[in-house]
């Protein structure tokens, strides 16, 4: 019988590996976005089933069917070129910039100064090439970056991300060296998982892995962070690997908060998005911690200060007004919000929210679980915030396989519906009723675990968030 159950999760698994390869190989972003959409809906049907069904696996096969698994979905989005995001492009043009002696703060790739670093791959000239409504106009030709007037977003680890990726990787090879570098990332942050969570055991005993199967099968995971090489997963490994050196037991000592601190320091400056853990591992020496997260993002941005004649935070004063965290009135921001409150109150009424949230995340946190209080905090931020972009994902789908709170998956699938389904959709509210059955799944799933939660045998589970510990600086 239980080898009846490991052979049907393989091959549950390898039906979900085939239909990420068609979906990677089918390019309908823009042509057939409706045809794209089924393959999406086929995939997380399938991650579904089959991240279910790794619970029945012999606990002796789980670890190895996960990171098995977890190497073969990762691969199927080195299968095509980024599918339906063009950031990758950017990564590789400031990868360029900077191996030339520039700081990539300084000019935006549509200054007449880099003229000299463009070539035909990243900067079309034939009138084909062109055509395409993708392509942005610079000086007479065209170019696949998008954003191609505006200074890099991106802090200064990615920065040396993607320098050390332009010098390594042999020419010719365009984006296939960052698709790489999300795979390999993605796989270790999987390995990070299983040892985090198997060493939650008892009594000497390993503890359950299958929660790994929650970010190593996910289908966010191949098409965003491989496929379309998103830097996302280098921030989502560097949290994950923090998280992962600040528990695990009692005594954590000074050394071991610092280097927890500074993982998630190295996290903030790929992507800021890992700044909002922080409130859930202050119960352990935050001092310690909070210093050693500064002075890692403070030390990573001082050569490009140093190099730059611009401002090192390049566009991200411009980004968050044109996504619309300024303006509520559009880009399907506050979306739930404005359900039921006029479209003005959508940022102030998101920030009291949050505070609420973030407060109580640093009240009740439990120490040795922060990722309970972090995926509290980033799942409020998402349902209050609906963004568009379903790579921003990927550190919920991280901290739902170390919480086992499955139900907040629903967020990732809502931002591939906002993103990927929306464009065949026309004018349906798609941000709106997509974040709404996410938020009916996450109240579902707390009305369970409260009522399971209150039956005498039930011991506390993952997914709850215990009494707060003391705290020591």
């Amino acid at each position: 019988m239980t080898h009846r159950r490991t052979v049907c999760t393989a091959v549950l698994l390898a039906a979900l590996t085939t239909v990420l390869a068609f979906t990677v190989l089918k390019d309908g972003f823009r042509l057939d976005p409706a045809g794209l959409s089924w393959w999406y809906a086929a995939a997380w049907a399938l991650f579904a089933v089959t991240a279910w069904s790794v619970r029945k696996v012999p606990a002796r096969h789980r670890a190895a069917l996960i990171v098995a698994g977890g190497i073969a979905v990762a691969a199927t989005g080195l299968l095509a070129p980024p599918r339906t995001s063009t950031d990758a492009y950017r990564y590789a043009w400031d990868g360029r910039v900077q191996a030339a002696g520039i700081s990539p703060y300084d000019y935006a790739p549509g200054d007449p100064r880099l003229a000299r670093l463009r070539d035909p791959w990243l900067f079309p000239t034939s009138r084909a090439q062109c055509a395409r409504p993708e392509r942005a106009r610079v000086d007479g030709g065209c170019t696949r970056l998008n954003r191609p007037a505006v200074h890099t977003i991106y802090p200064p680890v990615a920065e040396a991300y993607y320098l050390v990726v332009d010098e390594i990787s042999p020419g010719g090879a365009r984006l296939k060296p960052l698709q790489i570098g999300g795979a390999l990332f993605a796989v270790g942050t999987t390995l990070v998982l299983v040892r985090v969570l198997r060493r939650r055991g008892r009594d000497g005993a390993p503890g359950d892995v299958s929660g790994a199967a929650f970010w190593a099968w996910c289908p966010a995971v191949p098409l965003e962070a491989v496929n379309n090489a998103h830097v996302d997963v280098l921030a989502v490994l560097m949290t994950v690997a923090g998280l992962a050196a600040l528990t695990g037991g009692r005594a954590v000592g000074r050394l071991r908060a610092a280097a927890g601190g500074a993982l998630i320091g190295a996290g903030v400056a790929v992507k800021m998005l890992p700044a909002m853990v922080l409130p859930a591992v202050l119960r352990k020496r935050p001092v310690t911690v909070l210093l050693s997260t500064t002075a890692t993002v403070a030390l990573s941005y001082l050569p490009y200060v140093l190099a730059s004649h611009s401002s090192v935070l390049g566009y991200l004063s411009g980004y968050t007004e044109e996504e619309g965290y300024d303006d509520p009135t559009g880009q399907g921001r506050f979306a739930l919000i404005r359900m039921v409150l006029p479209d003005s109150w959508g940022l102030p009424v998101a920030l009291i929210a949050l505070a609420a949230v973030t407060g109580y995340v640093m009240w009740r946190g439990y120490a040795e679980r922060p990722w309970s209080g972090a995926l509290l905090l980033f799942g409020w931020a998402f349902l209050l915030l609906t963004p568009g972009y379903s790579w921003y994902a990927l550190l919920v789908v991280a901290l739902v396989a170390l919480d086992g709170r499955w139900e907040w998956l629903t967020l990732a699938m809502a931002g591939a519906c906002t993103y990927v389904v929306a464009k065949a959709s026309g004018d349906f509210p798609m941000a709106r009723v997509a974040y709404s059955v996410a938020a009916c799944a996450v109240l579902a799933g707390w009305l369970v675990r409260r009522r399971l939660a209150g039956r005498p045998e039930r011991s506390t589970s993952a997914g709850e968030v215990a009494a707060p510990e003391r705290v020591t600086a």
